[in-house]
């Protein structure tokens, strides 16, 4: 009999678990691009506005005074949108942010903060995600030599080609994360695109180039890019060090909560008492996922 409630309650453990890991693999891979999306639409508005700014400060008549601009062209405030990116072959339409760290890269791509500004000479870099927080980048493979990536800044609109680097007839290279040279410099005029590869997983990157269509000219480079230090790897170059005590808290609301309904269920209706708990189990859960997912390491 108590080998008999120790494996039912074992059992009831075992199931309980993966529950968990399933529904937290679904964060990861929907749950994650609510918050993306709803940054995003905010930063479109942001970016709207710093356009607008700047517009009107070149259409104003000789001696009127210049209106204060929402943002400066040079961006320096990580987080801060930066440009929009569009290639119409994979569907993305994305604010580019200022910053590669796991913050940043949680409202959409970022620009690698030491690397030339799209549209400028040098390289521009941008890295996203390719599985969560709206997987921007997710078709990124599907890029072949040829295709259109544009790009709008506050200083004009840029049109890039991808371009075969390898020779393979691919538009794309898979490199290892610790191979950074793909963000130097190469003389040219090219916007580079980096995120993970394999899909769910961090194991190398995928790098896709574009070079500046041939009717644009390159607007000179930024003054205070200088001689930059590369970062270590292709991951996070500001990565960040979350603390574990909000996911602790969180983690132990969302047991109370479920010990409650739990208590409840033996001494009163069960299908009403989970009823009732499980709207306010899943709310903390799904805020428990956030805080324990900033605890891994980061990936694209």
């Amino acid at each position: 009999m108590r080998l008999a409630k120790f494996l039912g309650a074992l059992g009831r453990i075992c199931i309980s678990t993966g529950v968990l890991i399933l529904l937290f693999v679904a964060y990861q891979l929907w749950g994650t691009g609510i918050q993306t999306a709803q940054a995003q639409d905010d930063l479109k508005q942001d970016f709207t506005t710093i356009l607008d700014n700047t517009a009107s400060t070149t259409t104003l008549p000789p001696g009127a005074p210049s209106p204060t601009p929402a943002r400066p062209i040079e961006p320096t405030v990580p987080g801060d949108p930066m440009a929009l990116i569009v290639i119409p072959k994979i569907g993305v339409d994305n604010i580019v942010v200022e910053g590669v760290s796991l913050s940043n890269l949680k409202k959409g791509p970022g620009h690698y903060p030491d690397s030339s500004l799209p549209g400028q000479k040098g390289n521009a870099a941008i890295a996203g995600h390719r599985t969560t927080y709206g997987a921007p980048f997710n078709r990124l493979d599907e890029l072949t030599p040829g295709d259109e990536i544009l790009v709008t800044t506050v200083q004009g609109r840029f049109r890039y080609i991808v371009s075969d680097e390898d020779g393979d007839g691919n538009g794309n290279q898979i490199v290892l994360p610790s191979q950074v040279e793909v963000l130097q410099d190469f003389g040219d005029n090219r916007l580079t695109l980096t995120a993970c590869h394999p899909k769910y997983s961090a194991r190398q990157r995928i790098v896709v180039v574009g070079k500046l269509a041939p009717e644009a000219t390159a607007l000179p480079p930024r003054p205070d890019l200088g001689s930059p230090t590369p970062p270590a790897n292709l991951d996070s170059i500001d990565g960040e060090k979350a603390s574990a005590l909000p996911a602790v808290l969180l983690g132990l609301l969302v047991l109370d909560i479920w010990l409650v309904a739990w208590i409840l269920a033996r001494h009163w209706r069960p299908g009403l008492a989970y009823g009732i708990g499980l709207p306010f189990f899943l709310v903390a859960l799904f805020f428990f996922f956030e805080q324990f997912s900033r605890l891994l390491p980061s990936n694209f």
